[in-house]
């Protein structure tokens, strides 16, 4: 099989999650960094899940699983240990048509989830197809060593020109080329402020306020 790769919006949507482990809390994390409504199903969570509902940042259903609770769903993720569980979690979500993604278990979901390298605003995605996590732990290692805290500070860089574009239509590319060529991502990494406002300044003609936090 074949995944299509696609960034879902599923800011201010109900996102659910059936289970209360650890997985769960790494699932509910992610759901929330991107704005999501979280729902958790399960009669017991871990401490960490539990804190976040505390602040309201989830909701919790103390409850053994039941289709009813899926409805509405933008999507459903089924961390459970228990196989029938996950298995009746997957044909209900199916039946309802809502996207399901069983944890460990490619043949129960509609989509998997890839590993992750986050910088800010850029994700760099490592998807194996559910053949080998390890891999795509392995190699996800490999990326955050290799892109660091500089690629997210060079990408609100791009983004705030971006911003300015519009009176310089098509100098997009052109300024990216430049700004590489002159060595933007070691000053950035050397945190050389003015160096790095020197060079925008010079290749763009344009201000921007950079952030090294």
């Amino acid at each position: 099989m074949k995944y299509y790769p696609v960034f879902l919006d599923i800011k201010d949507k109900k996102c659910v999650i059936v289970g209360g482990g650890e997985v769960a809390l790494r699932k509910a994390e992610r759901l929330l960094d991107c704005g999501a409504k979280v729902s958790v199903i399960s009669p017991k969570i871990v401490p960490e899940l539990a804190a976040l509902e505390d602040k309201h940042l989830i909701s919790h259903i103390a409850a053994g699983y039941s289709g009813d609770l899926i409805d509405k769903a933008a999507l459903i993720i089924g961390a459970t240990d228990d196989e029938k569980t996950n298995a009746r979690i997957s044909r209900d979500a199916r039946a309802k048509g809502i996207p399901v993604n069983i944890v460990d278990d490619p043949e129960k979901c509609d989509f998997i989830l890839p590993s992750i390298v986050q910088r800010g605003d850029l994700a760099i995605t490592i998807g194996t197809g559910g053949k080998s996590p390890a891999l795509a732990r392995h190699l996800r290692e490999e990326l955050e060593a290799r892109y660091g805290k500089e690629y997210e500070i060079f990408l609100n860089i791009l983004g705030e020109l971006r911003k300015k574009m519009e009176k310089n239509a098509g100098v997009g590319r052109d300024w990216f080329d430049a700004l590489m060529k002159a060595g933007i991502l070691e000053s950035i990494r050397g945190k050389d402020t003015k160096a790095v406002q020197n060079m925008i300044k010079n290749i763009t003609g344009e201000d921007v306020k950079i952030d090294f936090q």
